[in-house]
This record gives C-alpha cells, structure tokens and sequence, in this order.
C-alpha cells in the first residue's frame, strides 16, 4: 500500500498541464490568487507586476501593479502538482475581482495518477490472457474521483516485436442470444500513461488507462482488447463488476 502511494506522489513533479484566465490589477489594491495546491514558481512577464508569496500559506500569491496603465502582460505559475495556471495580466484601476479561486485542473491530476501508477506492482491476479509467447493481464484497479485507473501489464516473451494497433475498453454481453447481435459500447479513455505503440521482445509494457466510474450489469463484462498491427496476436482481458467494486482507493494529491 504505501509503495504505491509513493509511486502516485512522486509522479507529480513530471506532468505539466496548462490553463489560462485573464487578470485585472490595479496599483491601489492587492489581488489574492488562491491554488489548490503549494506554489512551486511564479513568472512574471514584466517588471509592471509586483507578486508574493505568502509564507504562512503556500498555495496563495499576492499580485499587484507596479505603474499604471501598462501593456498587457502574462503571469504563470507552477503549483505542487505539476499544473501551469497562466494568466493574461491588465491594469484596471478598479477591478472587479479581488480574490481568485482557482480549481484543480483535471487532467493534470488524471496525468499525476497515471503516471504515478506505472511502475507500481501487482495487485490483482486472474484477469489475464496469452496469445504465441504473448501475455497481457490488468495487474491492478484504482480509484479516485470517479475515474477508475487500469494498470496493464503486456509482457513479449518472444524475439519479435509487438506493434500495438488497438488497445480498447468497451462494455460487451456475457452471452449471445439467439436472433440477437452481441452489443458492444465503446469507453473513451479520460488519460492514457505509457507505452501504446510497441513492446519490444522479450520485455514487458506498462500501461495505465483512466476512465469514467462505471459498474457493470451482471451480464455484460469490461472487455480489454489489445490487438498487434499486421499480426494475429490479439489479446482479450475480461473484467467483471466484483473485481471493479475492490478497486483500490488512492490518496489525495496535497
């Protein structure tokens, strides 16, 4: 348990992933930005605006103007999880806002678990299956905000190159009835982390797939189909609902 929280934290200082909002100051008041997390870096684009940091709370930043009626300008900053808030800078000498609460950037946060996960170990057996030296198996299932993480692991323990064509997640029938076509609903992937594009022989592949909490029916399962381009090789993992309802809780980024 907590290698794998480890794994999750240290993964926040390799993503980085932006958004942007405009910002009026003014020299006469100070404007409050309030992040979600601790401030790492600030950069101004010109001298024309002053900024602090407050030592008592890290995750809040001072911004005022140095003159009246500069340029428009750009401030960024870099917070503890790898975001990057940027924001278009003008004066205004009465600003309608003063204080800013900025929100948590989703995708950076799906890119910090993600990539966190890659390389932790096992935590789920018998979901798995093997085609000519090939085996691919969903070795854990996470969860946090309802978005559930797939960690997959893809091992060639043959001297020819996997090329991945087509890794997908859709909800399929257990069972075909007669008169009756097999239904198939594809899940579009929120993040992907790691290697999609190839395993290289004899080596294995870690892969994390993030995507929206779902359940599923007693009659249907999570199909996970990996398939080699120009090959035969195809690889099928089932996932049932009792294996997703033991997903395993991962920590808040602080």
């Amino acid at each position: 348990m907590k290698q794998f929280v480890c794994l999750v934290l240290l993964g926040w200082l390799f993503v980085s992933v932006k958004a942007q909002t405009s910002l009026c100051i003014s020299t006469e008041k100070t404007t409050s930005l309030v992040f979600p997390f601790a401030i790492l870096h600030v950069d101004r684009g010109t001298q024309s605006v002053l900024v602090q940091t407050v030592k008592e709370s890290p995750t809040i930043l001072l911004v005022k103007a140095a003159a009246k009626g500069f340029p428009e300008t750009n401030l960024s900053v870099v917070t503890e999880d790898g975001s990057i808030y940027s924001f278009m800078v003008c004066y205004e000498s009465n600003p309608a806002e003063w204080v800013y609460y900025l929100p948590v950037i989703k995708k950076a946060a799906l890119a910090t678990y993600a990539n966190g996960i890659l390389d932790n170990p096992g935590t789920l057996h018998g979901i798995k299956d093997h085609s000519w030296d090939m085996l691919a198996k969903v070795s854990g299932i996470y969860i946090k905000d309802d978005v559930v993480y797939y960690h997959l692991s893809i091992r060639n323990e043959s001297p020819v190159d996997y090329d991945i064509d087509i890794l997908r997640f859709y909800i399929r029938d257990k069972k075909k009835g007669k008169r009756t076509a097999i239904q198939e609903n594809d899940c579009k992937p929120l993040y992907v982390a790691g290697n999609i594009s190839q395993v290289k022989a004899n080596s294995t592949s870690s892969i994390v797939v993030a995507l929206d909490k779902l359940t599923i029916p007693d009659a249907k399962y999570l199909a996970v189909q990996v398939m080699e381009k120009n090959g035969g090789r195809h690889l099928l993992m089932k996932v049932g609902n009792k294996k997703i309802m033991k997903a395993i809780i991962l920590p808040d980024l602080k």
